[in-house]
């Protein structure tokens, strides 16, 4: 009877109904087409750090991460890598580095970079560098005097491809080591600093430079989408040594992992400030709607109905119209969001304060299924707490107030 009743009495005014309705609808599409704006914004903060050389995993020897100095290499890989072929899942990839504090110069200028020796073909399959490589051509295994840069730092040091540029770092005996570099490629990523940043030479020829030997710097390890980073990096640290250290890219990036964390609690106060305005819709509609029937309700009261069935009547129908409303809004926040899903929202406009942040041109929404539950949630489950005041007042009214009320 109360689901009948309700839902014939929610369109015995359609002007009311569709304002009722034009409230939820709008609310539950910013709730989640914005939620899904901040979400495609955080996951495009942490590919962009997983992708600049962090990978889901490092290992490094004990205190390298605190202290990058060349003391702190690896002096045994190799027993690094058999753990590793263990305890990895499958469909897991790694690449060994060499990354030490340099500088770099030629006849007119000079800057701190970052050196980093790989090895070409396991570095292109884990990080940015194997396909951001848009002039000259990527690194070969035996090459031993080649590099790659940065399109901004090419402009910086005002040279091009072929020129030659000088690298300078300290090597394992504490003095100057130096080599002279023929730029042979160009790399360009969205992050102007990542391309004055990094410079790269094979692995090889970073050790033989700084008399390294076998030594390395770390090893990154990507792993297959369904792996937790947390738990293999703990399996990984129980195999090893304790003079080695597991790191996740929680761990490595811990700006990054704040602003997560910070970004998790803007979506729920989002949801909050879009659910109080929608809230005040709702309660000054359906009391109007309420003070339209006094004598509808005080009838019912004469003829034996209690209070409380009033309050269930008034609950079903606001429970009605928060469904349907929900319905559509969800419908128009994912159609939004998949219009946006094939060419983004270009952010060129704000490119710096995108830099800053670590994203690129591009921003990409990306709908999380617990942000859709928590935003449908919150609109049904106090979109029926703000609807117990006016369907309580339905409850108070007496039949003299309503053979009164004119």
């Amino acid at each position: 009877m109360f689901i009948s009743l309700a839902w014939r009495n929610i369109w015995r005014n359609p002007r009311r109904t569709a304002v009722i309705l034009a409230a939820i609808v709008i609310g539950v599409w910013c709730m989640v087409f914005l939620g899904a704006l901040m979400r495609g914004m955080m996951l495009e903060m942490v590919n962009s750090g997983i992708a600049t050389l962090t990978g889901h995993i490092q290992i490094h020897h004990k205190g390298y991460n605190a202290d990058p100095v060349i003391e702190n290499s690896m002096a045994d890989p190799g027993q690094v890598i058999k753990v590793m072929d263990k305890t990895l899942p499958p469909g897991s990839l790694w690449a060994a580095r060499v990354r030490v504090n340099a500088v770099a110069n030629n006849a007119r200028h000079n800057s701190g970079v970052t050196l980093v020796g790989i090895d070409p073909k396991a570095e292109a399959k884990v990080s940015f560098i194997g396909k951001a490589v848009t002039a000259g051509e990527y690194l070969k295994p035996d090459d031993e005097h080649g590099i790659v840069v940065g399109h901004a730092l090419l402009e910086k040091f005002e040279t091009k491809l072929g020129h030659k540029l000088i690298i300078m770092s300290q090597d394992t005996g504490k003095q100057i080591a130096s080599r002279a570099f023929r730029i042979k490629g160009v790399f360009r990523t969205e992050q102007r600093a990542t391309e004055k940043q990094y410079v790269f030479v094979t692995k090889s020829a970073a050790q033989a430079m700084l008399k390294l030997g076998s030594s390395i710097s770390e090893i990154s390890v990507l792993l297959p989408e369904d792996a937790s980073p947390s738990q293999v990096a703990a399996e990984l640290q129980k195999a090893l040594p304790a003079t080695y250290e597991v790191l996740t890219w929680r761990q490595l990036l811990p700006i990054l992992n704040g602003y997560l964390k910070m970004m998790d609690s803007f979506v729920l106060i989002w949801y909050v400030v879009v659910f109080v305005a929608m809230g005040f819709g709702i309660i000054n509609t359906t009391l109007m709607a309420v003070f339209e029937r006094i004598r509808e309700f005080g009838l019912l009261k004469s003829l034996g109905l209690k209070p409380i069935n009033i309050i269930k009547g008034v609950m079903v129908e606001s429970f009605f119209l928060l469904i349907i409303g929900a319905a559509i809004g969800n419908a128009l926040g994912l159609l939004s969001v998949w219009a946006l899903s094939f060419h983004g929202i270009d952010l060129s406009a704000l490119s710096q304060g995108a830099e800053f942040l670590g994203m690129g041109r591009f921003l990409f929404p990306e709908v999380h299924m617990k942000d859709l539950l928590t935003a449908n949630l919150v609109v049904i489950v106090l979109g029926l707490v703000v609807s117990l005041y006016p369907a309580a007042k339905a409850a108070r009214f007496t039949p003299v107030e309503a053979l009164t009320h004119t």
